[in-house]
């Protein structure tokens, strides 16, 4: 599977333009999926000298991705940002609707073809209480 994902606020806290300190079991997890033949995008707004500064942070801790902001390495970007439109399978982004699960979660989900709805259905928690209406409009 061709896996996209964010790195601030995703792989690290979001202190953009610094480096935040690692989501626990982010890079642990990446790897995992990257030992199972998944192929990883780096897809983050950062490009230039931030862009290689999370670069070789992830490859310190083991983590070399696929592809940079683009679809395959030999990829020609052009335009002065470095975007490209990529096509992945899966985006892991802290920013998608529901926000980011925890990186435990996101390898079940992968591992066992699961959506959020199924994991969390699956979870032990009980549901949240609904509030009861008031009134007519309220």
């Amino acid at each position: 599977m061709i896996i996209a994902v964010d790195f601030d606020g995703t792989i690290v806290e979001h202190k953009y333009p610094q480096i935040g300190n690692e989501l626990p079991f982010a890079t642990a997890t990446l790897r995992m999926l990257t030992e199972e033949n998944h192929r990883l995008i780096l897809w983050t707004v950062r490009h230039g000298e931030l862009l290689q500064e999370a670069v070789d942070w992830c490859k310190e801790r083991g983590v070399e991705f696929y592809a940079v902001n683009k679809n395959y390495p030999e990829e020609k970007v052009d335009n002065e940002d470095g975007y490209c439109k990529i096509n992945a399978e899966l985006f892991i982004d802290d920013r998608n609707l529901g926000g980011l699960p925890n990186w435990g979660e996101i390898y079940q989900m992968i591992k066992n073809g699961k959506g959020w709805k199924e994991i969390y259905s699956d979870s032990t928690a009980p549901a949240p209480e609904k509030k009861k209406k008031k009134g007519w409009l309220w």
